[in-house]
C-alpha cells in the first residue's frame, strides 16, 4: 500500500514538475559507486548552476551487471530506490527495476559495472545487452549512459584487487580497455567518465587521496569530482565555472577537482 501511494505521489509530483521543461530526470541502475557519484554533490552543483534536476539511484551494494540482470529476469524487489528532488534525498526500500522504470519518463538512464569486474570485459555480456534491450522497451526516449567507475587506491585492501595484480595502473588500463570495447559495441551509450576524472585528479597535488577506504570516494572532494563529471555532461555547462563547493573543501581542492572532471570529458 505504501509503495502504491509513493508511486502515485511520485507521478503526481513529476507531472507538476514536468511543466518546467528544463528539469532533467536521471536514473542510475547502480550500486555504492553511483551512490558516491550522484547522491551527495550532484544536486547542489545543479542548484548552483540553475539547473533543476530529479535524481533516482537504484541501489544494491556491490551489484554487478550479472546481478542486475538476475534481478531483472526474476523481477526481484531487491533495491533501495534513493529519490532526490529539490535537493532532498528520500530512500524507499524494496523496489524492482521494472517498477522504477514505470514510475516516470527518465531523460538519462545509466548502467555501470561493479568495481571488481569493471576491468574484465568477459563479465559484461550477455548481461548488459539484455539490460539495454529491457530498459529501451520501457523507456524508448531516454538517453542511455555508461558510468565508468574508477580504479582502487594503491593501498586498497579490496579482496578483488589481486585480479589486477594490486596495481592501480593495471586496473586503470583494464577499465579503459573495457570501456573502449563497450562503446564500440554500443556507440549509442553516452559515456560518463568518472573513472578518468579520478585518475586525472590523482595526478595533481591531491595525489592518491580520492578514496576514503581504498575504493569508495571520500566525502569531501572525491564524490565532488565524480559529480562534476555528471554535472557538465548533463547540462553542457563548464563545471569549472560552477560556484558551488561543499563546506569542507579548500579553494585548491575545488579548482583541481573541477579541472580534472573537465579534462576527463574533453579527453
Amino acid at each position: 500500500m505504501k509503495r502504491l501511494l509513493f508511486a502515485f505521489l511520485f507521478s503526481f509530483c513529476s507531472f507538476i514538475l514536468s511543466s518546467a521543461s528544463d528539469t532533467i530526470r536521471v536514473l542510475c541502475i547502480g550500486n555504492s559507486f553511483s551512490w558516491d557519484a550522484v547522491e551527495q554533490e550532484l544536486a547542489p552543483l545543479c542548484d548552483a548552476g540553475k539547473q533543476p534536476i530529479i535524481i533516482g539511484n537504484l541501489y544494491y551494494g556491490g551489484c554487478s551487471l550479472e546481478q542486475h540482470h538476475t534481478f531483472l529476469i526474476k523481477d526481484t524487489a531487491a533495491y533501495s530506490f534513493r529519490y532526490i528532488q529539490e535537493g532532498i534525498r528520500t530512500p524507499h526500500e524494496g523496489y524492482s527495476l521494472r517498477q522504477v522504470l514505470l514510475l516516470d519518463q527518465w531523460d538519462y538512464i545509466s548502467f555501470q559495472q561493479a568495481s571488481h569486474d569493471s576491468g574484465i570485459q568477459s563479465t559484461y555480456e550477455p548481461f548488459l545487452g539484455t539490460l539495454i534491450d529491457s530498459v529501451r522497451a520501457y523507456q524508448p526516449n531516454a538517453q542511455l549512459c555508461w558510468m565508468q567507475t574508477w580504479s582502487y587506491s594503491e593501498d586498497a585492501k579490496h579482496p578483488a584487487f589481486p585480479r589486477y595484480q594490486k596495481s592501480q595502473q593495471i586496473m586503470d588500463d583494464s577499465i579503459q580497455s573495457a570501456t573502449l570495447a563497450l562503446l564500440l559495441r554500443y556507440p549509442e551509450l553516452k559515456l560518463i567518465p568518472c573513472g578518468k576524472a579520478i585518475t586525472l585528479a590523482r595526478q595533481t597535488k591531491l595525489g592518491d587521496t580520492l578514496c576514503r577506504d581504498g575504493y569508495h570516494l571520500n566525502y569531501v572532494y572525491g564524490r565532488y569530482t565524480a559529480a562534476c563529471v555528471w554535472y557538465e555532461l548533463l547540462t553542457g555547462k563548464d563545471c569549472r565555472r560552477n560556484p558551488y563547493k561543499n563546506a569542507d573543501m579548500t579553494p585548491q581542492q575545488k579548482r583541481l577537482t573541477q579541472r580534472a572532471a573537465h579534462r576527463a570529458i574533453r579527453k
